[in-house]
């Protein structure tokens, strides 16, 4: 990574979050979304601290698919310790992604996708934002569980079949797990946590159909948005 920032300044803070997550700015005078692991809830499912790894993760396999979803994301210090930091996107908060993906407009694929091999556990409508340059996707610490966890407000997708362009995507990360990506990877999970990611990208391209709502466990976040 050629991004190495340090937080400097806490702007503001998201308050709606569970988490800590704060407005900041950072050494090179980036404005960035600094989530510090101090500030992490504990969670009776994913391990204490662990939540910034998962951010970070998610930004990696993102670029591999080849979406161009997640912002630049990395782990960096700041006031208050190491943490997820993302570089901040502005958004138009006239923009209501409620009609697509009540739809399942065709534009979200990419981001079901994504979460079906992220195992998305916390897939929120406030989380898909649109920018000048395309749709952005944050918000991913529940995310890499070895269970099945997938939460989501694209169930629209279910029974549908994925379309062809993004198995090549998917492909490709697969190959890349295999290789440097997989080498990135691995500290940051648990083992049986990486062998759940390949096992999901495998199954996506043996049988490449979006999964129906679970019905053992709530399939929506809460709240929705």
């Amino acid at each position: 990574m050629s991004w190495r920032p340090t937080v400097v300044d806490i702007v503001g803070t998201f308050t709606e979050a569970s988490n800590a997550t704060l407005l900041a700015t950072t050494d090179d005078g980036t404005s960035v979304v600094y989530k510090p692991r101090s500030g992490e809830r504990p969670l009776w499912d994913f391990p204490a601290g662990s939540l910034a790894d998962r951010e970070v993760l998610s930004h990696w396999i993102d670029r591999s698919l080849g979406f161009g979803l997640v912002p630049e994301t990395v782990l960096a210090g700041g006031p208050l310790g190491e943490g997820a930091v993302q570089r901040f996107v502005a958004h138009e908060a006239r923009w209501d992604p409620l009609t697509s993906a009540g739809r399942g407009d065709a534009v979200l694929w990419p981001v079901a996708v994504l979460d079906l091999v992220a195992n998305n556990a916390d897939r929120k409508l406030g989380h898909i934002l649109k920018t000048p340059e395309g749709l952005a996707s944050v918000d991913h610490g529940l995310t890499f569980h070895e269970d099945d966890k997938l939460r989501t407000v694209l169930w629209a997708f279910a029974g549908r079949q994925i379309p062809d362009r993004y198995l090549g995507s998917l492909r490709r990360l697969r190959r890349d797990l295999d290789d440097e990506l997989g080498n990135d990877v691995a500290p940051m999970l648990a083992a049986q946590e990486l062998e759940a990611l390949v096992t999901r990208i495998d199954d996506l391209l043996a049988n490449p159909v979006h999964p129906l709502p679970p019905g053992d466990r709530p399939p929506l976040p809460w709240p929705p948005y």
